[in-house]
């Protein structure tokens, strides 16, 4: 399900958008997403900043009042977030500086099908690279997108899990089941128990008692969930990881 945020200050300009991508969606069967509508950039940014709301790609006007598209987009950047922006608006203004923001189209009203089919088409490729290369948490201080080989291990800490990376920690508010939700669809990673997720990319050695990780540390767990680990761990070495040489 592709999360499409809208945010125009013109209900009807809201509309005719949807009724854009409900033709967009009548063209390619395979696609499915869910919108949400947005008034200004100040209720977008609000909704992103306190709920950690992150859509998928953003369809943005330029020209509102109070805060305007290009300054919304700029904040969205700031936060850590890279997906696609196509910018639906009324004038060239602003076109060069859409590039600042990593903008993938720039979209002058009033909209043809076309064009508009060629920025979603855009918009969806790129989507589908970036969801296979990343990884977003909300974290202390922000939302983060983190690639998933950066990541050592995990600690779970109650309602919190520590995020191991190769050249920093980060801390983020959630359980270890909804974390390894996140990242048991990449091979990679084997759940230790339930405090530690680890990938088995990093891990030097497997002993009784302790994992030894690429970053130094040594994980120490009781010998029998070292047991159960080591069989994950040799299956996805020997069957995935030869399998790929």
């Amino acid at each position: 399900m592709c999360l499409i945020a809208l945010c125009d200050d013109e209900e009807r300009e809201l509309d005719r958008i949807e009724n854009f991508l409900a033709s967009y969606q009548d063209r390619k069967q395979e696609v499915e997403y869910k919108t949400e509508r947005f008034s200004s950039a100040e209720a977008l940014l609000r909704r992103v900043r306190e709920d950690g709301y992150i859509p998928d790609i953003l369809l943005l006007d330029i020209f509102m009042s109070g805060k305007n598209g290009m300054e919304a987009a700029e904040e969205v950047r700031m936060l850590g977030l890279d997906m696609p922006i196509v910018f639906l608006t009324t004038s060239t203004e602003y076109a060069l500086k859409a590039y600042g923001v990593d903008a993938i189209q720039y979209l002058v009203k009033p909209l043809d099908g076309k064009r508009f089919f060629h920025a979603m088409d855009s918009a969806m490729g790129q989507l589908g690279k970036s969801k296979k290369n990343q990884i977003v948490f909300k974290a202390a201080g922000g939302i983060r997108q983190i690639q998933p080989n950066d990541i050592v291990y995990c600690e779970s800490q109650k309602n919190y899990q520590m995020l191991y990376l190769t050249d920093e920690e980060c801390r983020v508010r959630m359980t270890a089941g909804k974390l390894w939700e996140m990242l048991e669809e990449f091979c990679r990673f084997g759940r230790c128990g339930r405090s530690y997720i680890l990938n088995m990319d990093h891990i030097v050695s497997v002993e009784r008692e302790k994992i030894v990780m690429d970053n130094g540390r040594t994980i120490y767990i009781p010998r029998n969930k070292a047991a159960e680990f080591k069989k994950v761990y040799f299956a996805y070495y020997f069957d995935f990881r030869k399998g790929k040489a």
